[in-house]
C-alpha cells in the first residue's frame, strides 16, 4: 500500500543538510506556528484575502506589537505558512491547511497539549522502555490509569485525537460487525463506550460485553445510561496487563480498536491468548487499528509512525503504531488465523478478520 517516499532518494548534499536543518528546530516552528493560529494571526492575514497585511497593519489592531509579529511572521514563513509580498503577509498553502483541516488542528493541540513537555524525557524513556514523560502529569505506571484524571487541556486534546480518528470509522464497519450475526458481543477497551453505543444501535438483540480498567468502564456505564441501555451491557473490570486475568468466554465476536497498539509485543501475545480461549465455537475476533503499513498514502503513514513515540513515552513506555504483519503473527502464534483483511476505513483504518485455527 505505502509509497515510496521513505525509500532512498537522490539528494543533494545543499538539500540533505536544509532537511537536517528543519530537523533541528522543529520544535522551535511548532510553536511559533501554533502561536499564529491560537492567537489569531493567521486567521487575521487570511481575512485581508491575497492582498495580505503588513506588520504595521497587524500591530494597529493592538493585538500583538510590531516585534511579536516579526518573530513568529519570519518563522511561519520559513515553514511555508505565510509568504512576503512587497511588503505584506498573504496566507501560503500550509497556512490554510492549518486553519481549516480539521485533522491537523487535532494533530497540533495533541502533540502541545499531550506530549510535548513529556517529550523531553524520550531519551530516557527509550532508555528503560518505561513511560517516564508521564510525570508531567501524574503518577500512574501507565497513562491508562491516569486518563480518567488526565488534567486539561491535556485529557480533552487526548479524547479529541482518539476519537477523531476511530468516530469516522464505526459507522462504515458495522455491517462487517454483524455479518456473522453476533448475539454475544465483547468490545476490549471499551474506552467511553462509543463502539458499544453504536453497536447497541445498530442491532436490538445483540448482548454487550465491555471489558476495561475501572476508571474507564464508570465513563462508559454512565454513557450507556445515559442512552437508556445499560441493561443491555454487562461490564468487566480487567487490567489486561495481568497475565492470568481471563475474559469472559463463548463470545462469537470479540471486538479491538486501537487497543492492542497500547501494548507490548509480549502483552499483545497474552491478549490474543486469551481472546482465543474466550471465543465460542464458531466466534471470530475483529481487530480495527491503524496499520502505517497498510496506508494508501505517506502523509498517513507519516503520522502514525511518529505517534509511536508518544506511546513510549506517555502511553505504557514498550508500545507503538505497528505493521498489521505483527499483529497477523502475534494472532496466529495464539491459535488464530486471518481470515480478511480490508483498508481505506475512515481516515486511515484497516478490518482484519480472525478465526480459530483449524
Amino acid at each position: 500500500m505505502l509509497n515510496k517516499k521513505f525509500s532512498p532518494e537522490r539528494q543533494s548534499a545543499f538539500e540533505a543538510r536544509f532537511e537536517a536543518q528543519k530537523i533541528a528546530f522543529g520544535p522551535v516552528v511548532f510553536q511559533c506556528v501554533r502561536y499564529a493560529w491560537k492567537r489569531g494571526m493567521l486567521q487575521a492575514i487570511a481575512d485581508a484575502g491575497e492582498r495580505g497585511l503588513s506588520v504595521e497593519e497587524l500591530a494597529a489592531s493592538g493585538r500583538w506589537t510590531v516585534y511579536v509579529l516579526k518573530v513568529v511572521l519570519e518563522t511561519c514563513m520559513s515553514a511555508g505558512v505565510v509568504y512576503l509580498n512587497e511588503g505584506r503577509y498573504a496566507l501560503d498553502k500550509a497556512g490554510f491547511v492549518i486553519l481549516t483541516d480539521t485533522i491537523t488542528q487535532v494533530n497540533i493541540d495533541f502533540n502541545h497539549d499531550v506530549c510535548y513537555q513529556a517529550m523531553f524525557d524520550l531519551e530516557r524513556t527509550l532508555d528503560a522502555e518505561q513511560p517516564l514523560g508521564l510525570k508531567v502529569f501524574g503518577d500512574w505506571p501507565t497513562l491508562y490509569q491516569g486518563l480518567a484524571q488526565l488534567p486539561e487541556p491535556a485529557r480533552s486534546s487526548w479524547l479529541a485525537f482518539d476519537h477523531l480518528y476511530s468516530d469516522t470509522s464505526f459507522p462504515a464497519i458495522m455491517p462487517d460487525v454483524f455479518a456473522t450475526a453476533p448475539r454475544r458481543l465483547m468490545d476490549i477497551g471499551a474506552n467511553t463506550g462509543k463502539f458499544t453505543l453504536a453497536a447497541l444501535a445498530f442491532d436490538q438483540q445483540v448482548a454487550m460485553h465491555l471489558v476495561d480498567l475501572p476508571g474507564q468502564l464508570a465513563v462508559a456505564e454512565r454513557a450507556l445510561a445515559d442512552a437508556g441501555v445499560r441493561e443491555r451491557a454487562r461490564l468487566h473490570p480487567i487490567d489486561l496487563l495481568d497475565a492470568a486475568a481471563a475474559l469472559p468466554s463463548d463470545m462469537d465476536l470479540i471486538w479491538m480498536s486501537q487497543f492492542l497498539s497500547c501494548f507490548s509485543e509480549a502483552a499483545i501475545a497474552s491478549i490474543f491468548r486469551r481472546v482465543a480461549a474466550a471465543l465460542g465455537p464458531r466466534g471470530q475476533v475483529l481487530v480495527m487499528d491503524t496499520f502505517w503499513d497498510r496506508q494508501r498514502y505517506d502523509i498517513a503513514a507519516y503520522c502514525l509512525i511518529n505517534t509511536s513515540p508518544y506511546f513510549n513515552n506517555l502511553a505504557s513506555g514498550n508500545s507503538k503504531v505497528y505493521e498489521s504483519t505483527d499483529y497477523v503473527r502475534l494472532a496466529e502464534a495464539a491459535g488464530l488465523k486471518l481470515l480478511t483483511a480490508r483498508d481505506g476505513i475512515g481516515y486511515c483504518h484497516s478490518l482484519l478478520r480472525f478465526g480459530k485455527a483449524e
